[in-house]
């Protein structure tokens, strides 16, 4: 199970903006504060983006495919709403239920904002498609879309988004805490606080009585540079280590550092987040900088240690040839996702390469990379090319392989079916013969260009593609004849 939290637009796109509210940019102080608190409570997180940085629709959706594709996974994407309403409100996918839906609403309404409703919005050519595509491209994912309120209401909603925006946040973590079953601990209130735009550390020294000196040596800062979103810690907290923390057998003594939560802990060293809050009796999953956790270790002693003769040099790792592989140096808003796109590899190959237990990165690490044009002496083997289809009132195999150009068995291959019956609104994946290629909709296309481009017909893509009328989506999937 893996929850991945999308903050809506940024970079070149700012979304809705209104009364000095830019929507990019309360997306992701929302999305990071989520990430954060998720991290703490050792529910498996991720995000699409972690700065202002522009996504396409595409490149959101594969980031997210990255982390999650089965339908115990969670995607939240965070927004802010503009018309001239007010009040929260959910949108959750054709596929899934409004259970999820309800307990957001409930959360949030607990936290005092107003509540709409949660529903669905379906595609109006095609009435048995989402409307969003971050909720229609995700599938099979649990996949919700968080309207925290309205950047031109009249009413309330301007506080709660300026203000207390960092409350409406909480109420999805403990929704999340609450639909998944995890323990929830609250965050220590005037014990941290979340950077937003504008604040410098003069100013938040200044709110809270401190000096900048203070905040930089509580938080171990190096420059005066913050990022939106980011967690100060406004007080040392005097960490006392519990009993008989001695080191011993079977266990190690870590030290926790910034960054560190249970389940990060626990997958690093290989045992689980029940186990580590057991040992050290801990009866929440909140961690302090400079606390001191017992770690179980499986070790190995021999008997009797063996003494060489002659030293023995120690065993050294192997490293890849250096012509197969580049070193990477981490950048401002890099993610593993972004590069692993840049050296046409995949998140978990570079994982490997070099030993990572998490996405995180900094600014200035070395990464192995491998370089495309070396990393296989030989050609990939060939992959078979196809699209998922929605199954509509009429359809049958047959119908369906004769539009695509493919047989009834290759349907029931690729899909594991075992009868010809079909339901309306099944996805298949449908395989693509020679005599076709995919495109993907870019911003500004239309079916005349494109079947200018391809020299084909508007009407042959529409009748291939089942399409209703000429409108499209930026991120959709066609198929043309070659």
């Amino acid at each position: 199970m893996m929850v991945v939290i999308d903050a809506g637009h940024g970079g070149s796109d700012p979304g809705a903006v209104a009364n000095n509210i830019i929507e990019k940019n309360y997306n992701l102080l929302i999305s990071n504060y989520i990430y954060e608190r998720l991290s703490e409570l050792g529910i498996p997180v991720a995000r699409t983006r972690d700065s202002d940085i522009t996504l396409t629709p595409t490149e959101r959706v594969n980031i997210i495919r990255t982390y999650a594709n089965s339908p115990s996974d969670i995607v939240i994407s965070n927004h802010l709403n503009a018309g001239g309403g007010d009040g929260a409100e959910v949108i959750y996918a054709l596929r899934n239920s409004s259970e999820f839906a309800n307990v957001i609403l409930e959360e949030l309404r607990a936290a005092g904002q107003n509540i709409r409703k949660a529903y669905q919005r379906r595609l109006p050519e095609n009435t048995e498609l989402d409307y969003y595509f971050i909720i229609r491209d995700t599938a099979p994912m649990q996949t919700v879309l968080i309207e925290y309120g309205f950047v031109d209401s009249p009413y309330d909603d301007l506080v709660l988004i300026k203000s207390r925006w960092a409350d409406l946040a909480e109420a999805a973590v403990r929704a999340v805490a609450r639909y998944l079953n995890y323990p929830y601990s609250p965050p220590i209130a005037e014990e941290v606080y979340i950077v937003q735009p504008g604040d410098t550390l003069y100013s938040i020294a200044r709110r809270f009585g401190l000096t900048v000196a203070d905040l930089k040596r509580i938080n171990n800062l190096v420059s005066d540079t913050l990022q939106i979103g980011q967690i100060l810690a406004l007080k040392e907290t005097e960490v006392l280590p519990p009993p008989n923390l001695e080191p011993e057998e079977g266990f190690i003594i870590h030290t926790v550092t910034k960054g560190d939560t249970l389940y990060s802990l626990a997958r690093i060293y290989s045992t689980t987040v029940e186990e580590i809050k057991a040992i050290n009796n801990l009866t929440s999953n909140i961690l302090q900088i400079g606390q001191e956790l017992k770690i179980p270790v499986i070790t190995t002693v021999p008997e009797e240690p063996v003494i060489p003769e002659e030293p023995i040099p120690p065993e050294i790792p192997t490293i890849p040839p250096i012509g197969e592989y580049d070193q990477y140096v981490v950048r401002a808003g890099d993610t593993l996702y972004s590069i692993a796109r840049r050296y046409n590899t995949d998140v978990q190959t570079i994982m490997m390469l070099n030993n990572l237990t998490s996405d995180l990165l900094s600014i200035g690490t070395i990464l192995i990379v491998p370089r495309p044009s070396d990393f296989t002496t030989e050609p990939p083997p060939p992959t078979e090319s196809f699209i998922q289809y929605v199954v509509k009132s009429g359809d049958n195999l047959y119908s369906i392989a004769n539009r695509f150009n493919t047989t009834v068995d290759a349907i029931k291959r690729k899909n594991n079916l075992i009868t010809n019956l079909l339901s309306i609104g099944q996805i298949l994946e449908i395989p693509i013969s020679g005599e076709m290629i995919t495109y993907i909709v870019e911003s500004g296309d239309n079916l005349w260009d494109i079947a200018r481009a391809y020299n084909t017909t508007v009407e042959e893509i529409k009748r291939i593609n089942n399409l209703k009328s000429n409108a499209l989506q930026i991120g959709q999937t066609l198929l043309i004849p070659r």
